[in-house]
């Protein structure tokens, strides 16, 4: 019998055990059951629960996951380990951590990040693409095989025509929309997706009727704009989810979405209210690029 490759091997042992600690407080938690297809395999055995259950996380990210559901949302995307997929602007490397590893053996995990080379963009771009990279580059093991793919925000692109099985997208949608070009963005993922393959979009959800001016200030989208935007790009909505909702949000904060965790943008002594509502109520929506 083939030896199995030292690192290979490692990240198999590394992620069963992470696999007990998952499955134990799955059994623990009351979040919504996730489509059967959240516990396929890729080679060395590797599920969903392994990976979001791993050592390697960073903490402070794990305590998202009340808020971000990982497993159900991935799941909904239909996230298979032996798919190709684009995460669009990781940022910090959030869903990073999650995909790398899942799909590093049977898929391919590329990170579309914004490109350093052009001048005079905002400043977090630059820095969340040095955080990003610093994450690749300090396991090699768990992020070895990511591709980081830089594209132009003025003129977005993310690889050639009908090449990837799934684009995700997280939180993204409404700079795009403040920054008015969210129509190239879409008719970007349409190219690079091929016929039959996933868009998966997570956003702030706004109240229905909300104006455009006002979504631009507040962060907040509604999904009658999200759904236009991406039809209008060709593709087919495929379904809704409710498992990033969160009734507690009344959409109406002084600073916008900014105003809720993570990011806090309120007085101290309102620290506890909004600590109370967590972050934003989220749409989370999956399209279709419809077969030829």
């Amino acid at each position: 019998m083939a030896r199995m490759p030292h690192v290979v091997r490692s990240l198999s042992l590394a992620l069963a055990a992470s696999l007990v600690v998952a499955c134990a407080s799955a059994a623990d938690g009351k979040q919504a059951k996730a489509p059967e297809g959240s516990m396929v395999t890729n080679a060395t055995g590797v599920t969903l629960d392994a990976v979001i259950g791993g050592s390697w996380r960073t903490p402070k990210f794990v305590l998202r996951d009340q808020y971000r559901h990982p497993k159900e949302t991935l799941s909904f995307f239909l996230v298979n380990p032996n798919k190709t997929v684009i995460e669009i602007t990781p940022g910090g490397g959030w869903y990073t951590e999650i995909l790398a590893p899942y799909l590093r053996d049977d898929g391919h995990y590329i990170a579309a990040t914004w490109d350093d080379d052009i001048g005079g963009q905002p400043k977090y771009r630059y820095e969340e693409n040095k955080e990003l990279r610093a994450k690749i580059a300090s396991n090699n093991q768990m992020y070895g095989k990511v591709e980081t793919r830089v594209f132009d925000a003025s003129k977005p692109s993310f690889g050639p025509d009908d090449s990837a099985d799934v684009v995700l997208t997280f939180r993204n949608v409404h700079n795009w929309v403040a920054d008015d070009n969210a129509e190239a963005y879409f008719k970007a993922f349409y190219s690079v997706l091929k016929p039959g393959g996933t868009l998966g979009v997570v956003d702030h959800r706004a109240k229905p009727g909300t104006p455009l001016q006002k979504m631009k200030d507040s962060g907040y989208l509604t999904e009658d704009l999200v759904i236009k935007l991406a039809q209008d790009a060709g593709f087919r909505l495929d379904g809704k989810s409710e498992v990033n909702a969160n009734p507690r949000d009344t959409t109406d904060h002084p600073n916008g979405v900014w105003t809720l965790p993570p990011t806090n943008q309120h007085d101290a002594k309102d620290d506890a209210k909004y600590k109370a509502i967590g972050e934003s109520d989220r749409m989370t929506l999956r399209f279709v690029k419809p077969a030829k």
